[in-house]
């Protein structure tokens, strides 16, 4: 069972971070941080269908984070749902066009290590 919630967990996290990502690359840089222009943003993104699909990605996440807590030990859950961060390297060169650079991938794959390790 917690295998399958660290596989859920890393799906909807990886998912709702390159959607968040895609929406707010979309919308343009926020240039303006005062209450008037915070709201219009908020109102503006809840209209924007990778941001809401992004924020309810990362709810999925944050539930099976709990229910993965109620039944493993922070040791453990913790490292293993990291195995997203490999995943979100990927999409980022691939999906999102970022420039990845040679030091992040070794990052990715020392942390894909470190998964690994756990399910030894």
């Amino acid at each position: 069972m917690k295998w399958a919630l660290v596989l859920i967990i890393v799906a909807a996290n990886t998912l709702g971070d390159v959607l968040n990502t895609a929406g707010m690359k979309r919308h343009g840089e926020v240039e303006h941080f005062h209450p008037r222009a915070i709201g219009h943003l908020v109102l503006h993104l809840f209209r924007n269908p990778l941001v809401v699909g992004g924020i309810a990605s990362l709810a999925v996440s944050f539930g099976a984070t709990i229910l993965l807590l109620s039944i493993a030990n922070v040791s453990f859950a913790i490292p293993a749902t990291s195995a997203s961060f490999l995943f979100e390297t990927v999409l980022a060169k691939y999906y999102l066009k970022e420039d990845v650079q040679w030091k992040r991938w070794v990052g990715a794959t020392l942390v894909a290590g470190g998964v690994a390790l756990l399910s030894v």
